[in-house]
């Protein structure tokens, strides 16, 4: 497996709107391999593919203890078809792309999706609180929305300004002799 590089704001790419994958072939199939290692690696329980710089409907979840790949989730073209709309579910979201920023986002409890898995089979899936609230993060990203949309303007520009000035910094510790 390969680590990809993540995207972090105000990358461009993590605002573009990513394309259905055509099929699931040995390229993807590795694609999501490297996604789910990247993710691994940056201490996440999702990925989507807008977040290293594929403009592809790929998103990878593991909310496991294990973290070891065994119930980790490869999806293609996830689409949500059903969210439970009186039952809400409200977790303290991150992302590996807004690094050291959370926020409180209420999202539906529920949901069904459907979606090609790793060998390009069409599966369905009901998915409820932590599961849900990942998979709905993740295809946000594939739709170019991040969490901190769901924040007040003042609070979205205060976490972007945060991300940008640290990553100002490490770049500046980067060029250090």
């Amino acid at each position: 497996m390969t680590r990809i590089p993540i995207r972090i704001i105000p990358d461009p790419v993590l605002r573009q709107k990513a394309s259905p994958v055509t099929k699931v072939d040995k390229r993807v199939s590795k694609f999501m391999n490297d996604m789910l290692e990247s993710m691994y690696l940056g201490h996440g329980i999702g990925l989507a593919a807008n977040q290293v710089g594929a403009l592809e409907r790929v998103i990878t979840v593991d909310i496991s203890e294990e973290r070891n790949g065994t119930k980790a989730l490869l999806m293609a073209n996830p689409e949500i078809t059903w969210k439970s709309e009186n039952e809400t579910f409200t977790y303290r979201e991150g992302c590996l792309s807004i690094p050291e920023q959370y926020a409180e986002i209420t999202r539906p409890k529920r949901i069904r999706l459907n979606y090609l898995d790793q060998s390009g089979k069409e599966r369905e899936l009901e998915a409820e609180d932590l599961l849900s609230q990942c998979i709905q993060h993740e295809i946000d990203h594939l739709n170019g929305i991040l969490f901190i949309d769901y924040l007040s303007p003042l609070k979205r520009k205060m976490m972007a300004r945060k991300v940008e000035k640290a990553q100002r910094e490490k770049d500046d510790d980067d060029h250090i002799l």
